[in-house]
This record gives structure tokens, C-alpha cells and sequence, in this order.
């Protein structure tokens, strides 16, 4: 199996805690140390470092061999029909020995609609 690294791209913020609420959830999916994900790692489209050619470039240094690409983003809107896509394809160019395959973004998740229940009951 090639070492495979997940890659959760989210918008970035101005705000540093939004930020580091992704960076959060990076190490949180780490800890589940799913055996098909041998690494995770954050990276944001503006406004956060790393950038998106960084995040993609860090996996590669550390032994990427094919990248999954996570769109943390809740709608299919212009980041991640256009701007996601157009990295991937620039990185590809770079490094065409690495595969790299984007993932749905997470509005598409079919488990969201249960995620947002759960969230709702969690209130009491």
C-alpha cells in the first residue's frame, strides 16, 4: 500500500482561533490513526499558512506517495469547484509522480445531515 497522506484544505480566516479550529480537527483525525491514512495535514486556500502548494509540498517531504485531498468547505462554490482543482493540477505538473485524488467536500458528506442532528441534541 503507498503511503498515503490526508490533506483537509479549509478556507482560512483572519481570525487565528478559526484557523486553528481546522488545525484541531487535523490532529483529532490523526489521532483516530485510521490504518489507510498514514499522515493528516492543514492547509488553507487564503488568508492561513499553510498555503495549499505548501500542504501539498510538506506531504511529499515527508513520504507521500498519493495525497487525499479533503474540500473542508460546506458548498460546492467557486474554491472548491475552480481554485482546489486548479492547485491540484498545478502540484500534478510539479510532481507527476505523486497521485493525488480531491476528495467531496464535506457539505457533500452523506453523514451530515446526522452530524448536524447529533450537534442539535448535544443542547439537551
Amino acid at each position: 500500500m503507498p503511503q498515503r497522506h490526508l490533506l483537509i484544505v479549509a478556507h482560512g480566516s483572519r481570525r487565528q482561533a478559526s484557523n486553528d479550529e481546522v488545525r484541531a480537527l487535523g490532529e483529532r483525525i490523526g489521532e483516530l490513526h485510521d490504518p489507510a491514512i498514514h499522515r493528516v495535514e492543514v492547509a488553507f486556500l487564503e488568508l492561513a499558512e499553510p498555503s495549499i502548494p505548501d500542504g501539498l509540498a510538506r506531504c511529499v517531504d515527508q513520504g507521500a506517495e498519493e495525497i487525499i485531498v479533503f474540500p473542508y468547505f460546506l458548498a460546492a462554490g467557486t474554491h472548491v469547484a475552480n481554485d482546489i482543482p486548479q492547485a491540484l493540477a498545478a502540484f500534478g505538473e510539479r510532481y507527476p509522480d505523486v497521485r493525488v485524488r480531491l476528495a467531496a467536500h464535506l457539505g457533500a458528506s452523506t453523514s451530515l445531515a446526522r452530524t448536524v442532528l447529533d450537534g442539535v441534541g448535544e443542547m439537551g
